[in-house]
């Protein structure tokens, strides 16, 4: 049920955007003068396929369910564009619609310069689906060189269960790291469960990886950051860190993930060599 100051929130926006869309913009005629600016009630209730009375009640505010076709039809009568839609179903729904369309992800320049002067801090961007898009040179000393890895070796993922050096430079960590990352993917796994992507990811994983096949049976669901965490690194050996996680407003569904140094194993100098010798 939706919140009554929510519910008021929802019902001016719609008015809002109602009013910005001319009769021509959808393809109907105009007629006569029109007391407000843009379409009626009774016209966007036509075109989104609703009565008028159940329109109105929304606009109102009044307390109704809202299911996600109507919402889109909603979407598309006033032309939202995917910032719109996407507020349109945080005041209705509480939560992001689901893709129409898996995004096709680019990583800016400016996130790229972002991630190259975190200097000593290892740090990449990553799409929905776990793929390591862009990185800096401390990931690199770090994690290896993506850009020797075809796209599927890129997945984060796919690389937790599938890399020999990875899991070694995990150690101990490994286990709780794979549980965590497996209930992260399937909590993203929600927002694009119509995208065949992942149906056949997580089928070619599965046959791949036994560790993988069992983690996901479980059906655990997180979507938390990773906290502190020590890799193995093969020639500086431990170094310690902790995780922060956060969206860039140019690119909302790209997610940056960085690794802070700790005290620990003296991080710092270690990556500094490691940095300095690449």
């Amino acid at each position: 049920m939706l919140e009554v100051d929510r519910q008021s929130e929802l019902g001016d926006f719609l008015k809002n955007r109602r009013a910005r869309i001319l009769p021509a913009h959808v393809g109907l005629p105009e007629h006569g003068r029109r007391r407000t600016p843009g379409l009626r009630r009774a016209e966007v209730a036509m075109l989104a396929g609703v009565s008028v009375d159940w329109y109105t009640y929304l606009e109102q505010g009044r307390d109704i369910q809202v299911s996600i076709q109507v919402l889109e039809s909603i979407a598309r009568v006033l032309q939202l564009d995917e910032f719109e839609r996407k507020h349109l179903f945080v005041l209705a729904h509480c939560q992001l619609p689901p893709y129409i369309h898996p995004p096709q992800l680019q990583v800016s320049d400016t996130v790229q310069r972002f991630l190259d002067q975190l200097g000593h801090a290892p740090a990449c961007a990553i799409d929905p689906k776990l793929n390591v898009l862009s990185w800096n040179k401390a990931f690199s000393v770090v994690y290896g060189d993506y850009s020797y890895l075809n796209e599927q070796d890129r997945n984060l993922l796919w690389r937790t269960f599938t890399s020999t050096e990875f899991i070694a430079l995990k150690g101990s960590q490994w286990k709780e790291h794979a549980l965590r990352l497996v209930a992260q993917f399937r909590a993203r796994y929600a927002r694009f469960i119509e995208d065949p992507w992942y149906t056949d990811f997580v089928i070619n994983l599965q046959k791949v990886s036994e560790p993988f096949r069992e983690l996901w049976e479980l059906h655990e669901v997180l979507d938390a950051p990773e906290g502190r965490k020590i890799i193995l690194h093969p020639i500086v050996k431990e170094l310690a860190f902790e995780h922060i996680s956060f969206q860039s407003l140019d690119s909302p569904d790209i997610q940056i993930l960085v690794n802070i140094a700790l005290p620990e194993f003296d991080t710092a100098r270690k990556l500094a060599i490691l940095i300095d010798q690449k």
